[in-house]
């Protein structure tokens, strides 16, 4: 069977907004049993939201990237440092990209902003995901809705 065909683009329309909304309901709230009240936050109105999508319209993936005054309070008010974060993929797409896609698209979002690095909270689980792409964990282990992540940190 022939993997979905797929692009990934910044969410600029209410309609892929509501898509991205949709993923993170599917894969935080539902799998991950994030109670939803945590899951949605005020920074979701001024980050840059990144949607892959299948060529069908079908919804595949998301995730957003905080920058500039809206992260100062998460990035220790480092005006340099992106923070990546709600990053969630399909049960049906993982495995084919989507998620390595989706990062390499809000770093691309990152650079052009004009920020040196990236940084992330990863769920443990998804350490080794992300070490590929060349993050980096700093710092201890500690419980983000009850689930144990790390902090990551990489250079653009």
């Amino acid at each position: 069977m022939t993997p979905p065909s797929y692009t990934v683009r910044v969410a600029e329309d209410p309609a892929d907004r509501e898509l991205c909304f949709g993923v993170r309901k599917e894969v935080f709230v539902r799998e991950q049993r994030v109670p939803e009240d945590l899951e949605y936050d005020s920074y979701d109105a001024i980050a840059l939201h990144v949607l892959a999508v299948r060529d069908d319209g079908v919804a595949l993936g998301t995730g957003r990237l905080l920058h500039g005054e809206a992260c100062a309070a998460k990035t220790g008010g480092d005006l340099t440092l992106g923070s990546l974060g709600r990053l969630a993929v399909t049960q049906e797409a993982r495995g084919l990209g989507v998620g390595v896609a989706l990062v390499r698209a809000v770093e691309d979002a990152a650079r052009a902003r004009g920020l040196a690095a990236v940084d992330l909270h990863a769920q443990t689980h998804a350490l080794g995901f992300y070490e590929r792409l060349g993050y980096t964990a700093y710092g201890p282990e500690y419980l983000e809705a009850g689930i144990p992540h790390r902090g990551m940190r990489r250079a653009l």
